[in-house]
């Protein structure tokens, strides 16, 4: 197999990267796997050692987070090399969602173990601006803003920093009006089929994904490898209600609520009545944070994109 370059974010799970290191290192070469390891300074250099990495014919492997995770997919889809992931982070959403173990030397084994599968990866813009690749999620309002707090959050370990974040925001949110447009839309929840929506709201999540903010099921029908995105959107309603949605999304009976719709497309277009960040794989989307009022954010699937080591 060719060899694999393993790109570490240092500050992963609070060094959580760098201490599993050991373990997936004395796995791979237990393995005879040829293997290097570098370090990434920001998400933008770990792009650039993903382009260098597979310029020379290796396997791109993100050691980190969903951040790190979602941007080397990314690069390795675009240039077209394979890609591997050793989960490192607090949500690692994208792991759970390909079956990645947690274990590191098990990880580890799947990247010398597995052939690689086609997944789909999601393309994001706004006018003017270059696409982004991302890989389990985009989403817009609440969710986005509590991103945010939770990424500033030092004292909190784990996926718990999530919830806590969204209550922070959640007590200072007012109403934000979202405009959405679904090309290729099929309703799987909801009362009637539409292609265009206008709602007051908390948020809008599109999925590629089942899974965000560390676990918790978002979208229960989504798939990795459908060619489909999936739409939930969380409309107005009174707080107490979001807060019963934050502790049913664990389960993803979310869904059940009749302010909850879920929908499903090929190229979804959000605007949003005030300036907002929308976010994805954990991490603000450079093209919108903010987003400001009124601007679309284009949202489309590129199915099979991505070859990745899975079981």
């Amino acid at each position: 197999m060719p060899a694999l370059c393993l790109i570490v974010n240092p500050r992963a799970g609070q060094g959580r990267s760098l201490a599993l290191l050991p373990s997936v290192t004395a796995a791979l070469a237990a393995a005879g796997a040829e293997h290097r390891v570098v370090e990434s300074s920001s998400l933008d250099h770990a792009r650039s050692l993903a382009a260098e990495a597979a310029g020379q014919g290796e396997i791109v492997v993100a050691v980190g987070g969903d951040g790190m995770a979602g941007a080397l997919a990314g690069s390795a889809a675009t240039a077209g090399a394979t890609y591997g992931l050793i989960p490192a982070g607090r949500g690692n959403d994208l792991a759970r969602t390909l079956g990645i173990p947690s274990d590191p030397a098990a990880a580890a084994r799947v990247l010398c173990g597995s052939g690689g599968s086609q997944v789909d990866l999601i393309g994001v813009s706004t006018p003017g601006t270059p696409e982004q690749i991302v890989a389990g999620s985009v989403y817009a309002g609440l969710p986005a803003r509590a991103n945010e707090v939770a990424n500033s959050t030092r004292l909190l370990r784990g996926s718990l920093v999530y919830s806590v974040a969204a209550l922070r925001v959640l007590a200072r949110w007012k109403p934000v009006t979202f405009k959405i447009k679904i090309i290729g839309s099929q309703q799987a929840s909801g009362d009637g089929p539409a292609d265009e929506l206008e709602f007051p709201g908390y948020a809008v999540v599109v999925a590629n994904s089942p899974y965000f903010g560390g676990g918790m099921l978002v979208a229960p029908p989504a798939e990795v490898s459908d060619g489909e995105l999936d739409v939930v959107l969380m409309r107005h309603a009174p707080k107490l209600t979001f807060v019963s949605a934050l502790m049913a999304i664990k389960d993803g009976s979310h869904v059940k609520l009749p302010q909850v719709t879920l929908h499903r497309g090929t190229e979804v277009t959000i605007t949003m009545s005030a300036g907002l960040p929308a976010a994805a794989d954990g991490e603000p989307l450079a093209c919108a944070s903010p987003l400001p009022a009124g601007t679309p954010l284009k949202i489309r699937t590129l199915p099979g994109a991505l070859t990745v080591l899975r079981p």
